[in-house]
């Protein structure tokens, strides 16, 4: 198990807590991200289940629940061989419970499917179903020193593969050639599940494509979420090739004025938005406010983005920054005809300013 059995047990119990404070009975964990953050270990399919009082259970493949148990401190787990024992399963520890108020993440990442909460809501017709994707990253958004230290080597993954994007671009290489050669290098490092999007085209989210290619007068924008113990670094990059117009050096130079902007208006107790609006204003100054993106940061951690999620999430622009968030600046993109310019690099929030990880 990474992390010692009292960090995860500290978080269950503290999330019991605030289950109690909010009167359900119990809750069941199928994103991924969050059963990592619960159990120490990411799992395939991951079932996990967590009541307001007592042990939590897992639920794991048939044949699994000896390895399952090397990688993390609970010892409550269930095999089964079926996926029908599976729903079973879950039926029966809700009712074997007495619940009445069940929580699940109503969220949009890995195994979080909408046909699960279907078929929850057919077995379990009874029971109420509350959103609780709050109080999981209600408790995920401030990091603790643990986190922190795997976010830093995280970073030196990520600086390490930006520096193989810079030495491997050049015209005629596909974009994902590019991803391929960075990707490499970061599993090497020892990043497990790495994030590579690779841009030669105004796109501001790239999965890379086999047949777009590096001009020999433009731009390349690389994305990097490197892991190390499952918690990510994030980092962007644009780099220029040939001599793509003057439009592209200005954007350029505008967006690194945009991100010292960013960098000095983030800190402990400022809303989200009100750095947006000054990007925003400042941008329509510059002349490119029709290229800007809105939205200039989101957390990191178990996932590349997640709360703060003020990219896609616009009610939690209003959040405000807190000690010990981890940040990315400057996400959002100027987005020309050329391609999308971006200057991304994740952040420790302290009391006493910014301490940069990439």
């Amino acid at each position: 198990m990474r992390g010692g059995e009292e960090i995860f047990r500290r978080r269950v119990e503290r999330f019991q807590e605030l289950l109690r404070e909010n009167d359900i009975d119990g809750a069941v964990i199928r994103t991924l991200s969050s059963f990592i953050y619960f159990t120490g270990t990411k799992w395939l399919r991951p079932s996990l289940f967590i009541p307001a009082e007592g042990e939590p259970v897992v639920y794991v493949v048939k044949g699994e629940a000896e390895l399952f148990r090397e990688k993390s401190w609970i010892e409550n787990v269930v095999e089964f061989q079926k996926v029908e024992d599976l729903m079973a399963g879950v039926v029966s520890w809700i009712h074997r419970n007495g619940m009445e108020r069940v929580g699940l993440e109503f969220g949009i990442e890995r195994d979080a499917y909408l046909i699960f909460l279907k078929i929850f809501e057919r077995l379990n017709p009874t029971v109420e179903i509350v959103d609780i994707l709050d109080l999981t990253m209600g408790l995920r958004m401030i990091k603790d020193e643990w986190e922190l230290e795997n976010i830093r080597k995280a970073g030196k993954m990520a600086r390490k593969g930006m520096k193989v994007a810079e030495e491997v671009i050049r015209p005629g290489f596909s974009e994902l050639e590019i991803a391929a050669e960075v990707v490499r290098e970061l599993m090497l490092s020892g990043s497990e599940d790495p994030k590579v999007y690779v841009s030669t085209t105004p796109r501001a989210h790239a999965e890379p494509f086999r047949d777009l290619r590096v001009p020999k007068n433009g731009i390349v924008t690389v994305v990097i979420g490197a892991d190390w113990n499952h918690y990510y670094a994030n980092m962007a990059r644009t780099f220029v090739v040939g001599e793509p117009g003057e439009r592209v050096r200005e954007a350029i130079e505008v967006k690194e004025e945009a991100y010292r902007l960013a960098l000095n208006e983030t800190e402990v107790g400022v809303p989200i938005n009100a750095v947006e609006k000054k990007l925003a204003s400042f941008f329509r100054d510059k002349g490119f406010g029709d290229a800007y993106i809105a939205g200039y940061t989101h957390g990191v951690g178990l996932l590349i983005e997640e709360p703060p999620i003020a990219t896609i999430v616009v009610p939690q622009r209003a959040a405000k920054v807190q000690e010990n968030m981890v940040l990315s600046i400057i996400h959002s993109p100027l987005m020309l005809p050329e391609g999308a310019i971006k200057h991304e690099d994740t952040y420790i929030v302290k009391k006493n300013g910014l301490e940069r990880v990439t």
